[in-house]
């Protein structure tokens, strides 16, 4: 077995358990049952979306996804900054 096919099926069962997670996340998402709860979802799901592409530019050996990820990983920080700053202060802006 080569080297490349391992790469490839280790990153598709890779790619099987990171929906998986994102399954559970959204489970935890539309469930709550706190608003802390969906946002810690909410954060957990823009991470695991940044491993599934990070994950298909590893299979594809294409490194033009990396940019976007990185954008969407910087998105899903500053999102879930302001919404934890939303929930303890009631404004996001002084």
């Amino acid at each position: 077995m080569s080297g490349s096919m391992i790469v490839y099926w280790s990153a598709s069962l890779a790619q099987v358990m990171l929906a998986l997670a994102m399954l559970i996340a959204a489970l935890r998402l539309l469930r709550g049952p706190r608003a802390q709860d969906r946002i810690l979802a909410a954060d957990t799901l823009y991470n695991i979306a940044m491993l599934q592409a990070l994950v298909l530019a590893i299979k594809r050996g294409n490194p033009l996804y990396l940019p976007f990820i990185l954008i969407f990983a910087v998105i899903g920080f500053i999102s879930t900054v302001v919404l934890s700053k939303f929930l303890m202060r009631g404004e996001v802006i002084e």
